[in-house]
Order: C-alpha cells, then sequence, then structure tokens
C-alpha cells in the first residue's frame, strides 16, 4: 500500500495506472466498519482502491468540532492495509487549499434544508472538497454511504452538473446490532450515552409523524436540531452528549 501526501507526486503515479478501473472512497478518517464496507466493495469492484484521509477544514462550521473531531491516522493506515487498498492519499490543508479557501462550489435553494440549514457552510464544504478530490484521484467509481443521505444526493449532482466521469455508487448504512448507524462521531460518545444513542434510530422506524418523532427523541433527553421527511425518507439531527449525530431511514422501515 503507497501513502501518499502530495498531488503532484499522487499524479505522477496516477499516469502509471491510467489503464487500470480506479475506485474510490472519500474519508476524514477515524475509521469504522461502514467505512470498511465502502472499501471492501470498491475493492472488489475495481483493479485499484484508492482512499483518501483528510479532515477537511471548509465543512466545519464550529471550530471546537473541528478540533473534537477524532485522529486516528496510525490505526486507520493499518485497518486500509489489511483490507487490500492500493494506495492512499493523506494531504494536508495546505496542500488541498494552497491559496486559501478562495473558491467554492455553491449549491443552490434546493439544498438550504437539513444540513444545508443548520450548518452553514457545511454543504459547500463538502461539495468544493468532494469536486477537488475527484478531479485529483479521477476514479471510474466513487462509493458514499447513505448514512450522509443529502450528502450523497449533492455529490451525484455536482459530478451530473459538472460533467465529470465518475459514477456515484450508493452503499447501505452500516449498523450496530442496535441499530446505531456506525459513524465516526460515535467514538466521542460516554459509555452511557452510547447505550442510549439507539433511540434515534428505533424512533425514525416507529414514530407515526415527525412531530411525534421529534417529542419522542425529546422526552429522551436528546436535543433536536431536525426531524424532516423528503424524497421518501425521515432524517433527524440530534445531540446526545454534546456529540452532534444525524441518521436517516426510509419511510417503509
Amino acid at each position: 500500500m503507497r501513502v501518499w501526501k502530495s498531488i503532484a507526486e499522487w499524479r505522477t503515479h496516477r499516469e502509471t495506472i491510467a489503464a487500470k478501473s480506479i475506485g474510490f472512497v472519500a474519508t476524514m478518517g477515524a475509521l469504522h466498519r461502514g467505512h470498511a464496507a465502502l472499501v471492501e466493495r470498491c475493492r472488489a469492484e475495481n483493479e485499484i482502491a484508492v482512499v483518501s484521509i483528510f479532515v477537511n477544514p471548509s465543512q466545519f462550521n464550529d471550530p471546537n468540532d473541528l478540533a473534537r473531531y477524532p485522529n486516528t491516522l496510525e490505526s486507520d493506515l493499518t485497518l486500509l492495509q489489511k483490507l487490500g487498498v492500493d494506495d492512499v492519499f493523506v494531504p494536508t490543508a495546505a496542500e488541498m487549499y494552497p491559496q486559501g479557501y478562495r473558491m467554492k462550489v455553491q449549491p443552490d435553494e434546493r439544498y438550504r434544508i437539513m444540513e444545508g440549514l443548520h450548518r452553514p457552510g457545511f454543504l459547500e464544504g463538502v461539495a468544493t472538497v468532494v469536486l477537488k478530490l475527484l478531479e485529483i484521484v479521477r476514479p471510474e467509481k466513487a462509493y458514499f454511504g447513505e448514512k450522509d443521505y443529502q450528502q450523497l444526493m449533492l455529490i451525484r449532482d455536482l459530478v451530473a452538473e459538472f460533467f465529470l466521469p465518475c459514477k456515484i455508487v450508493a452503499c447501505p448504512t452500516v449498523r450496530a446490532e442496535s441499530g446505531l448507524a456506525e459513524s465516526s462521531r460515535n467514538a466521542l460518545l460516554s459509555p452511557a450515552a452510547r447505550e442510549k444513542a439507539p433511540v434515534i434510530h428505533r424512533t425514525l422506524c416507529t414514530a407515526e409523524s415527525i412531530e411525534q418523532a421529534r417529542a419522542s427523541l425529546e422526552a429522551e433527553g436528546f436535543r433536536v436540531d431536525y426531524v424532516e421527511e423528503h424524497a421518501g425518507r425521515r432524517f433527524a439531527a440530534v445531540f446526545l452528549d454534546g456529540v452532534r449525530l444525524i441518521d436517516n431511514v426510509a419511510l417503509c422501515c
């Protein structure tokens, strides 16, 4: 497994594998079973599997949230090697934003809901960095999880809008037996909060309405950012133990 920190060096290497099919998984590290599932599918469907690890500062509207984000690079690289990844791209912020955050991708009004409304600048940061990463890696396929469903839809639209020759592959949310969606932020939860967190998924699946879901979550002690329904799915963002967690389910769940 090769680890690349320089865009220029990666691009030189990229020319040597141009004839092979390349799959890509973009991550911010703190890897878990959900990431592993994306990588495994990428590995199975492509000759070359590439993973990026980059904690993108432009998508954090809260500096404290950025500072708290888990940094587990050594164990992440060990996991990726076990999964058979060929190349890992680990750039710095200075490498990805050499002139600072001068240019950004601005999603239109349709995205000013859920994360786009409650986390100002978040979707801009996601769209901008994913555009950069897809241009740098130039994969045939890129794999994204359904847990971040609004982000998945944004990236599909991004690829279509900019005519990028990349297929976006959606992968199901990976959950613990309790129903809790795998997330890097779960590592920030106390043991007691980790026990309570599966209530989010159960509530989304069983509540008769979004109003009932909100009331049930608040009664359980969650601070609710939103509960909404769009595109045949029910979405929620809540705070538990000061940690912001999101989830979504199909309405037929």
